[in-house]
């Protein structure tokens, strides 16, 4: 039971990451950049989104530990392509987390009111689905580069602070190597929270 439990927990993340990726990639192409499409990110293909680091061995890590997450290699854009520079750079940098806000609302909603005639393996699936993508969402909206959450909030520094970026990002590896194994056990409480928000019932 453990086995499957972890096959499926590792199936539902790296649909999620690459569909994570994916909201990256169309949102930059929508703001005018073709970046995305002509490196071929524009798939579902796992093979073009997977990343040996982030979508096996911490997964692996994590899961043993109690909970399931990773990430997929991340989609590529240029600034210099997009209609709005400061703009863009918000709207792309946020599809990511949003498109796993969306996929655990939807089937969060398939808990809350399809408890009674939906098939038990489907809302147990629907479970992890839902508190997958929590997890995703809230990890990569914490403001340290190279998530997706420091690129939001860069995206409202004026150009003169430019610097202050860049001496942030110097130490994005030890930042996010520092939050995921010592800081996430502060902020991981928020997931259940969501979880039941969402779906009325614990997690």
């Amino acid at each position: 039971m453990a086995e499957l439990t972890f096959i499926i927990s590792i199936a539902i993340l790296i649909m999620s990451v690459i569909l994570h990726e994916l909201s990256h990639g169309y949102v930059a192409e929508l703001m005018g950049d073709p970046t995305p499409r002509l490196q071929g990110r524009l798939t579902i293909n796992p093979i073009k989104h997977l990343d040996f680091f982030g979508s096996f061995i911490v997964p692996l890590i994590t899961s043993i530990v109690g909970f399931t997450f990773g990430w997929a290699k991340p989609i590529e854009w240029n600034p210099y392509n997009v209609k709005n520079r400061r703009l863009g750079e918000f709207l792309i940098s946020i599809a990511g987390p949003a498109s796993n806000i969306l996929i655990a609302l939807v089937f969060g909603m398939a808990i809350r009111f399809g408890a009674e005639s939906l098939p038990q393996s489907f809302l147990v699936i629907s479970a992890y689905i839902v508190a997958i993508n929590i997890t995703l969402a809230v990890f990569n909206l914490i403001p340290i580069p190279p998530l997706d959450g420091s690129k939001i909030l860069f995206s409202f520094l004026p150009p003169h602070l430019a610097h202050v970026r860049a001496n942030y990002e110097r130490y994005s590896i030890f930042l996010i190597l520092l939050f995921i194994f010592v800081l996430w056990r502060f902020i991981e409480p928020v997931v259940p929270f969501i979880f039941r928000v969402i779906t009325g019932v614990g997690l």
